[in-house]
């Protein structure tokens, strides 16, 4: 599906329902809590019921009741368009090898969010509110996450991420959860390894400052890194930049002139990239390191030989066996795409994905309550890119991966204990 805007009539049922939702949300504060949270569960099973066809009595049975549809919606056009498919790759192969549970069949209803904010919540609301989803997966960029938390909060459905690291996406959410590592953890990582592994005393960041996730990662790094020097200064320069810009001469240029021992360049795939690449056509010698976004082919062909060398955090690597989940993955996507290896991020939707049926299984149900309580619940979940524990706000304490471009390859170096 593409995700693109649906109009009704203004008479339609499903229209008259969502006003009356909008009439009962301002509502709010003049009604109990406890008879508010019936209101307009009722509203939303109404609008579902028009939808699926569902409701009506008798022996009649919808063929909807045979399914359960899990939502997805990711960056499958526009500038994270790489990110998002590279995710619905591993959330399609986790679905072909597990496609029912508690005797249903699975059905995946996957929307494009469109590399923007709000049409990230649109996809959200859609999913929610036309397909009736009772779990959602999504979305790579933390951006697009944090947009869509509000409906999933308000809706009550549970939200799985595969990928979104900032801290913000599941922060005063309940119903938003995520199998990876965030940022804190990740900053903390590549300040170690820049301090421990590179001797570097004077940092510099070049931030994609329109990102969520950039700005997130680069304020823990510089956190974590001030600490580990003992120098208030040690982080010489911190230069800005929007997402799709193609010239970086100046802040390179401004980076230059303050010799760092290291760059640290959290953002985009493409612009991190340019950025390397530039920075090395400028002699900037000194290494570049960043975050698991580079983690993409098309950071590999946009910086070509300039990017070798270049150090990021990431997920998941095919040559490191987490749990024998990991094994079944591999061999499942070897099957599947020969030529090529997987993404951390193509595990981590693969992990999402099984997390919500193992989930469901163990609430022994498809509404999204008994869902969301079972996530909450999770330890110890044995996923292909790690064990999954999730803390109090809904996040994976589980290992990092350093990785490196070696001979135009991502490659292995190590992995990095969780705090």
């Amino acid at each position: 599906m593409t995700g693109k805007r649906y109009a009704l009539p203004q008479d339609d049922p499903i229209i008259v329902i969502r006003k009356r939702y909008v009439i009962l949300s301002k509502a709010k504060d003049l009604i109990p809590a406890q008879y508010f949270k019936i209101l307009r569960r009722l509203c939303l099973l109404l609008v579902a019921g028009i939808v699926t066809g569902c409701g009506g009595g008798g022996e009649e049975t919808s063929e909807a009741d045979d399914v359960i549809k899990i939502g997805v919606f990711e960056p499958l056009t526009g500038a994270n368009a790489a990110g998002g498919e590279l995710e619905k790759e591993g959330i399609e192969l986790a679905n072909k090898l597990y496609p029912e549970v508690l005797g249903k069949k699975v059905e995946l209803v996957v929307v494009d969010n469109k590399s923007d904010k709000a049409e990230a919540a649109s996809a959200a609301a859609r999913l929610i509110e036309k397909d009736n989803v009772c779990a959602i997966i999504g979305s790579w960029g933390s951006a697009f996450s944090i947009s869509a938390g509000n409906i999933i909060k308000e809706n009550e459905v549970p939200c799985v991420g595969a990928s979104c690291t900032n801290p913000l996406v599941t922060q005063g959410n309940d119903w938003y959860f995520r199998v990876c590592f965030i940022d804190p953890f990740q900053g903390k990582v590549m300040a170690r390894y820049a301090y421990n592994n590179l001797g570097a005393k004077k940092a510099a960041i070049i931030q994609e400052v329109s990102n969520d996730y950039a700005v997130g990662l680069a304020s823990f790094f510089k956190e974590e890194f001030t600490k580990l020097t003992g120098d208030p200064n040690a982080v010489v320069e911190v230069s800005n930049y929007q997402t799709n810009d193609t010239d970086f001469t100046a802040q390179l240029g401004n980076v230059k002139a303050k010799n760092p021992d290291v760059i640290f360049a959290p953002g985009n795939f493409t612009e991190s990239a340019l950025i390397i690449k530039q920075g090395r056509q400028l002699g900037i010698d000194v290494p570049f390191i960043g975050g698991d976004t580079w983690e993409v082919q098309e950071f590999l062909s946009v910086g070509g030989e300039q990017v070798e060398g270049a150090v990021f955090s990431t997920f998941f690597d095919p040559s490191y066996t987490f749990t024998p989940e990991s094994e079944k993955f591999l061999e499942a996507f070897k099957e599947e795409y020969p030529d090529r290896e997987p993404a951390a991020v193509t595990a981590l939707g693969y992990d999402a994905y099984i997390l919500i049926l193992d989930a469901i299984e163990r609430a022994g149900s498809a509404d999204p309550a008994a869902i969301r309580d079972a996530l909450a619940e999770t330890k110890g979940f044995e996923g292909a890119a790690g064990v999954i524990t999730l803390d109090e706000n809904g996040d994976a304490v589980k290992d990092a991966v350093i990785k490196t471009v070696k001979d135009g390859k991502f490659v292995f170096m190590d992995v990095v204990k969780a705090d």
